[in-house]
């Protein structure tokens, strides 16, 4: 075993943030994990940009050209890139706009809404191009692992990250997962 910290890296793309918040439920095991690790690009550190890290922790399935982005460069800079939770997976919650036709949706939202004052579909070029519907991220670029869940709970974060801060496979228990 080496004294070098692993780096991670991690970002929530069309997703809730639940994944992280279950990562965080790991409580004081996060401080132990901390010894081992040093996180790269994360909420926990306001890093925009993915630099070289050994795991990848993506959460949120793929809407927009923005996520797009992220995810490539992600891959690109992950050594192990880890799906987690059901969105990341299969489009979770916000793949079902799937269903609809997204011009259809957008005229639902922004013109014929519920108390909508200002009718208008959003063109603003700051706004990151939304795609034709949100895919899971393995449809985009290659994953490693998947972590099962909405959200995966915090235990099992830590049964996918030791294995692979010990430079084995992880093994994820059934019993270990939920969808709640």
């Amino acid at each position: 075993m080496t004294d070098r910290k692993i780096k991670i890296a991690t970002t929530s793309l069309a997703g809730c943030f639940g994944c992280h918040m279950s990562f965080l439920d790991i409580d004081e095991k996060l401080v132990q994990l901390n010894e081992r690790i040093e996180f790269n690009r994360s909420p926990l550190t306001d890093i925009k940009h993915c630099g070289p890290s050994d795991i990848g922790l993506i959460e949120g399935g793929v809407c927009n050209a923005d996520n797009v982005h992220v995810l490539r460069e992600f891959r690109v800079n992950c050594k192990v890139l880890i799906a987690v939770g059901a969105c990341a997976i299969n489009g979770g919650v916000p793949a079902m706009r799937n269903y609809f036709d997204l011009r259809e949706c957008l005229e639902e939202v922004y013109l014929h809404g519920v108390g909508v004052t200002n009718p208008q579909i959003p063109d603003d070029t700051e706004l990151p191009l939304l795609l034709d519907k949100v895919y899971p991220v393995q449809e985009v670029v290659h994953i490693d692992y998947f972590l099962p869940g909405c959200p995966p709970p915090a235990d099992a974060f830590l049964q996918m990250l030791m294995p692979l801060l010990d430079g084995k496979a992880p093994q994820i228990v059934n019993e270990q997962l939920h969808y709640d």
